[in-house]
This record gives structure tokens, sequence and C-alpha cells, in this order.
């Protein structure tokens, strides 16, 4: 996939609150460590491997730009050339999208979240995409896994793996159709699907197991339609994505270009929907005209509609977002675990990773699925367990880390005990320290022998 092929956009967001306290103006979203890494080179890495090297990276905030510009200019020179864009925070995705969609030329855009952890190849989207013309395709991977034990919040005693529920899905009969999306508080509502669709496809495939990984396909000259057309858009999930799939099959264009609506739950009427849909049926003809050989029934005018499609990748591939606090628990835990293949590392015979410069005391232990950075050290008695340890911390004796993330730069005194819990950079825990399930902000000090239980510590 050449560059004037696919153009790339990587939506790396801001300082996220759903992240709170991980993120900070020091850390926005993007440079994340997970396994040591921000989590965007997870991303960027992808699209390299596959010869997308031509990006347009867009941020959230003007000092998130900076910092997250800086770092790509230092990790990727002579490797990918990356356009660094700006937005004002709280645009959303569409607005995003908006703010750099003049700048897009290709006849389709690849548009990825910057907090995807996966090893689906960008370009099986955009062949699928390619192959049935589609408006737009999206990445649908089975839903991940999680659940207390996860974090270490079972006690020792490991409890069964819960799926994510992420979406409720409508696939036609030949799963390449994207028919139905409802996520969120949508999932407890009714599933209402557009008549017309209905009389397409004859059933409809409900799926409560796949996510949507927000990768997707557009045709460029479409999304740029709704993107100007359609101004209060604000989420490409929430907005786009519904809209373009309740008005595939919804409505006919007659020769003078009038539309001629379905009976269904929705009416297109407004004289801006008329002029973007005269124009997408021109740039779009659909896959649908040949509705026999998708199992779909005879349509009346079929080559007039449009249709949106999906990848679903296969079960063996790892697809995750970092779109939560136990997301970034759990991401973690698979990279330097089951998904370790994507962590860039080579592993030990022991299943771990202690970098040369590390120092570990006497009988201490650092088992499988645990991560030990550079210059970090290490006293006598100490025991890691499935967690990941960053670089230049300082951990004193009798410590017990397990199944958590500890950042850059942290000073950890003896006897504390850290169990499913992220503690951020620069943080100092004071002896005797007793955290479960707890995220503790970058540059926080926690009192000799405090215990905290579920609890978010960050300095106000």
């Amino acid at each position: 996939m050449a560059r004037m092929d696919f153009e790339v956009v990587v939506l790396a967001g801001g300082t996220s609150r759903k992240l709170n306290p991980l993120v900070s103006q020091e850390v926005p979203k993007a440079l994340l460590p997970v396994a040591n890494r921000p989590v965007l080179s997870y991303v960027l890495e992808l699209l390299e491997a596959s010869n997308l090297k031509d990006l347009i990276v867009v941020v959230e905030g003007e000092d998130a730009a900076l910092r997250i510009g800086g770092w790509i200019s230092g990790a990727y020179v002579d490797r990918l050339h990356v356009e660094v864009a700006a937005v004002p925070e709280g645009v959303g995705t569409a607005g995003a999208l908006r703010a750099v969609a003049s700048y897009l030329t290709a006849n389709d855009v690849l548009i990825v979240s910057g907090d995807l952890v996966t090893d689906v190849p960008p370009g099986a989207v955009a062949a699928t995409h390619r192959r049935h013309s589609a408006v737009v395709t999206a990445l649908l991977c089975p839903a991940p896994v999680s659940g207390p034990s996860d974090t270490g919040t079972s006690g020792g005693k490991e409890k069964a793996k819960k799926p994510v529920r992420c979406n409720i899905v409508g696939l036609d009969p030949t799963r390449q159709y994207l028919l139905h999306m409802a996520t969120g508080a949508e999932v407890e509502k009714d599933i209402r699907v557009q008549k017309s669709i209905l009389r397409a496809v004859g059933q409809i495939e409900i799926r409560v197991d796949l996510m949507d990984a927000h990768m997707y396909a557009f045709k460029r000259s479409v999304l740029q339609d709704i993107l100007d057309q359609k101004d209060k858009f604000h989420s490409i999930r929430q907005d786009i994505l519904p809209y373009l799939i309740r008005t595939q099959l919804n409505s006919e264009v007659s020769d003078n270009g009038v539309i001629k609506s379905e009976s269904g739950m929705d009416n297109i009427s407004s004289q801006n929907d008329l002029r973007w849909l005269s124009q997408h049926r021109e740039i779009a003809p659909s896959a649908f005209q040949e509705p026999h050989a998708f199992g779909l029934k005879s349509l009346p005018d079929a080559r007039r509609t449009h249709k949106c499609c999906v990848y679903i990748a296969n079960e063996s591939k790892y697809c995750a977002r970092l779109n939560s606090i136990q997301a970034y628990s759990d991401i973690n835990r698979d990279v330097v675990g089951e998904a370790s293949h994507l962590s860039g590392y080579s592993f030990s015979a022991q299943n771990n990773i202690i970098h040369p410069s590390a120092e570990l005391g006497s009988k201490t232990t650092v088992g499988p699925q645990c991560m030990l950075a550079e210059g970090s050290k290490l006293g006598d008695k100490c025991s890691v367990k499935r967690s990941v340890i960053g670089r230049h911390c300082r951990i004193g004796s009798n410590v017990k880390i397990v199944n958590s993330i500890v950042m850059n730069h942290v000073t950890i005194e003896d006897g504390c005990s850290i169990q499913g819990s992220v503690v951020c950079s620069n943080v100092q825990l004071q002896e005797r320290v007793v955290l479960k399930d707890c995220q503790v902000g970058a540059g926080y000090v926690v009192t000799t022998g405090s215990e905290h239980k579920s609890e978010s510590l960050a300095r106000k």
C-alpha cells in the first residue's frame, strides 16, 4: 500500500480524564508506557511494518503535541515521515479529523486510534475495503478478556477471566457487511434496524463478542463530505459510523437527484443530506450491486446504494485499546505475557527481561512475565511477579511487587508490598507501605506504614 493509495491518520488523543492519575501534562496518553515504551509506538511500528511511513498524527492540546512530536522525532528519525497536528482538547475524533481533512488527497484514508495495541495488519483492512469498494471498513476483533485476577485483586486465587462486552454488532449472513452497531448505554436498548436493510439481507447475525478496534478505512471524498456538512458530528464511532450504517440502502436517488425515502426508522430530508448522498452515490457504487453473490435478496436499483464493511480479525490475533485503567493493566500484563511478540524484546529462558544494567540483591527473585528496565536496583529478599518495572528505580529490601506496573525513577523503600497497582514516575513509597489495586500519580509521596486499597493517590 503506497501513500498515494492510502493516507494514514493516527488519532493520538490528549490527556484522557479516564486515565487519571496516570496521565498528566508531562505524560499525555500516547506516551503512557506499555512494557516500558510509549503506547503510541505500537501503532507506529505496526504501520511501519506495513510500509505505511507517511503519517499524520493528530494530538489534542498544544503541549501534548509538542511532547509527542519531540518523542517521535527522536525515536523514528530516518524511519517515518510524521506530521504532528495539534487540535483543541475535547474536539472528539470527528473534530480531530475535520482539522486535517483538507490536507488529505488520496482516494482512501486509514484512520487508527493511537491507543490500539494489535498485530492485525492494516493491509488486511485496506484490502477488504478496496475489494468491496466500501465507503467505510471497520476492524472488528474478538473482545479482550479482563477480570479481577488480572490486576491481582483475587487474593492469590485465580478467577476465570471474563470477556469484556464491548459492542452489539449486526452482520449480514456472509459477515462482510456492517448492518448495526451499539455500544455503552445503547446496548440496553431495543435493537432497531432499518427496514430496507432487513429486506436486503433477510436476516442479521447479532454478535456480542466483537470489539470495534477503532481502525477504519474510509473513502476520503465521502468522509470529507460528512465532516463538512455534519458540523455537529463529534465522534467517528458515535456519529459518523452510525450515520453511514443506517443510510446504506435507506434511500434511492432518482435520475434528477431527488431522494425517495424508504419507510423505516429514519428518513433523510435535509438539503445537506441530499447533496452529500448524491455525491456519495457517484463516488462509491456499492458491491450490493451483486446481491445474490453476497447472499442478499434482490434489490431495486441496488447499484445506487452504498455499503459499510467489516474485517473480522482471527481469534489468534491480539487486539486491545488502552482506554481505561483496567485496560492499561491488562495490556501491560499481556505484552509481557501471552502477547510478548508485540513487545519488541527478546525474552530470556526464564520468560522475563532483565536489563544487563539492572542490579538484584541477595535472594531476590524476578519471576516469569516480568520486565526490569535499565539502571534499576533491587535490594535483598525482594519478589517480583508478573510485573513491569521501569528505568532507574531504587527498590529496597523485602519488597513484594505482584501484578503491577512501576514506571521510571520510582523509589520504594524497605518492606513495601504492591499488588495490582500502577505506580507512576518519580513516586516515593516510604517504608512498609501497602498498596492493593491502587493508582499513584507522578511525584506522589506515600508515607511510612500507610495502607491503601482501591485508591487513586495523586498530588492536588
